[in-house]
């Protein structure tokens, strides 16, 4: 199965994510689309391990999705950051986005959509959307933007805000290729 191919919505009308790095893994883990299976990123001839927390958050990509560089992105699927227990890699998930995080990696738009899982047993938090995430969870809001800030220790990112969910559903809407 190509996870990079599946549609960006389910036959639900929900949001999907594909988890690449489960939340409390700090090995960073990429779909490699020419072989259709997850592997761990190199970096110097060294699998990739963040040096600094766990990942906070289950994260992956919105399938059907490319941030295109001509467009200003960074070449690479929509991401997507789903608050939730540790969900294996390669798990296809249903979700409804509350957020969008709003990063500049070296000049690249980098965003993030902000999730929970659209099957209210699996969340692990109340809020539904931006305005009851923002007003109940800010401290979760200000632990993705530091970690996200320094992660990857090289200084690259850079914050330019946050958006609600339906600009989280336009930027989906934005980058997704033709289904």
């Amino acid at each position: 199965m190509n996870h990079f191919t599946l549609p960006s919505f389910s036959a639900n009308g929900f949001l999907q994510g594909v988890v690449e790095i489960p939340a409390g893994t700090n090995t960073k883990y990429e779909y490699n689309k020419q072989l259709h299976q997850f592997q761990p990123d190199i970096r110097n001839g060294k699998v990739r391990k963040v040096d600094f927390m766990s990942y906070p958050v289950n994260y992956g990509f919105i399938p059907s999705t490319k941030m295109t560089k001509d467009h200003g992105g960074d070449g690479d699927p929509l991401d997507v950051l789903i608050l939730a227990e540790h969900i294996p890699t390669g798990t296809v998930v249903e979700v409804q986005p509350i957020g969008l995080l709003l990063l500049k990696d070296l000049g690249e738009e980098d965003h993030k959509v902000l999730a929970i899982p659209a099957n209210p047993e699996k969340r692990i938090i109340r809020a539904t959307n931006w305005l009851e995430f923002q007003r109940d969870y800010s401290a979760i809001r200000h632990i993705l933007e530091q970690f996200f800030l320094y992660y990857d220790g090289l200084g690259t990112m850079t914050l330019m805000g946050w958006a609600d969910e339906k600009m989280a559903i336009q930027e989906v809407k934005k980058w997704q290729l033709v289904e």
